[in-house]
């Protein structure tokens, strides 16, 4: 998925405070009308196309739907770009990471 072994905390600890780890969430709307996607919660008002048509800037080229899958190929494709332009802060769960991070020693 071309994610860098060092940022992998930093993705878990997203993940876990986002959606708890599961990729079929969609959570509540949000003052603007809009929800957020999958695993890591992606905002369907800029990053991908909503099921029902509403308008969407669509930056990931991709539909909604593919957030919400058991492969989280699209997810972590879209994140990334959401964190190159944004950087770790778009998340607003960041504040729960950047102080401690969770081990990810034995996975390896």
């Amino acid at each position: 998925l071309g994610v860098p072994k060092s940022e992998l905390p930093q993705w878990t600890c997203i993940a876990e405070h986002e959606s708890s780890y599961r990729t079929n969430v969609v959570g509540p709307t949000n003052s603007n009308g809009s929800n957020d996607y999958g695993i890591f919660q992606i905002n369907n008002y800029y990053w991908c196309q909503p099921s029902n048509g509403r308008f969407s800037y669509n930056e990931c080229k991709l539909s909604c739907d593919a957030l919400l899958t058991d492969n989280i190929s699209n997810s972590v494709t879209c994140a990334r770009k959401i964190k190159s332009q944004q950087g770790w802060t778009a998340w607003s769960t960041w504040k729960y990471c950047s102080g401690s991070l969770p081990s990810i020693d034995s996975c390896f």
